[in-house]
């Protein structure tokens, strides 16, 4: 009976083992092929920031519009699905991407080495980088050294947000005296508000989107944009991890756009120069 008993418990444990180590094999992987729920449902869900033109933001109308939304739903079109717009805080956005809040991420977000620990990424889809914007007539200011001891502006979590960092930890190995204070805003609109107002020195923000306000300001003379560029960034669109189907369809989309010229029509329309031509 002792064997009989040890026998049978040794057969249990065995097989609760292989089962539990079944579970984490699944638990490892992408569960899930997000690309066939897409073709089923007839949707591409997509998240993104809206208040960041002109990838993406709101006109007069509270329309949805910009750069990423209509390459977004040309994505759709040619995957055979509608395109549906999820406005999400930009702090927040990966986080609801590994929640299942949306398919993908196309919110203008730079490719960096930490998010790509958490996500995985198209190849770029567009290149930006950091600038500097000040206030029009502001002389004090004409370089980042400048920016010692002054307020700085930010949009919280994004690339700004880390450039303004190691800017501060620059100008305290250079000069002993860093950034004053990082003032951090869930939109870069507040930041260039607060910039307007006084309250801060300078904005670092994301090329596209910074020239976009100081083009469309041009006539009333607000702001104003240093030579000097931080950084250069190449920009993607942000899938769950192991979501290869899906990427590998999106990617497939967006090489066609390139090619046969749809990139540099709705890199003219919003930007007024073909980023895409060779």
């Amino acid at each position: 009976m002792n064997r009989l008993k040890k026998g049978l418990i040794i057969g249990l444990s065995t097989i609760i083992v292989a089962v539990l180590f079944a579970g984490c094999g699944k638990a490892g992987t992408a569960s899930t092929n997000t690309l066939e729920s897409v073709k089923k449902e007839g949707v591409l869900k997509i998240g993104l920031e809206d208040s960041f033109p002109p990838m993406e933001f709101r006109d007069s109308k509270n329309q949805l519009k910009g750069f990423d939304v209509d390459m977004a739903t040309e994505i759709g079109k040619r995957l055979g699905v509608k395109t549906q717009f999820v406005p999400t805080d930009f702090n927040g956005i990966i986080l609801a991407l590994k929640s299942g809040k949306f398919d993908a991420i196309i919110s203008g977000m730079s490719i960096t080495d930490e998010r790509k620990k958490q996500i995985d990424f198209s190849k770029p889809y567009f290149m930006s980088g950091q600038i500097i914007i000040v206030k029009n007539g502001n002389k004090s200011i004409t370089k980042s050294d400048n920016l010692a001891d002054k307020t700085v502006g930010v949009e919280l979590g994004t690339t700004g947000d880390k450039s303004s960092q190691d800017l501060d930890k620059k100008l305290k190995e250079k000069q002993s005296k860093g950034i004053k204070e990082i003032k951090k805003y869930d939109k870069a609109t507040d930041a260039l508000q607060d910039l307007q107002t006084g309250r801060s020195d300078a904005v670092i923000i994301d090329e596209p989107v910074g020239r976009y306000y100081v083009s469309a300001d041009d006539k009333k003379g607000k702001y104003a944009v240093l030579s000097e560029k931080l950084t250069s960034e190449p920009m993607g669109i942000g899938f769950k991890k192991g979501d290869k189907e899906l990427e590998e369809s999106v990617q497939k989309s967006i090489d066609e756009m390139k090619k046969d010229g749809t990139m540099s029509k709705l890199s003219i329309k919003w930007f007024g120069t073909d980023e895409y031509k060779k």
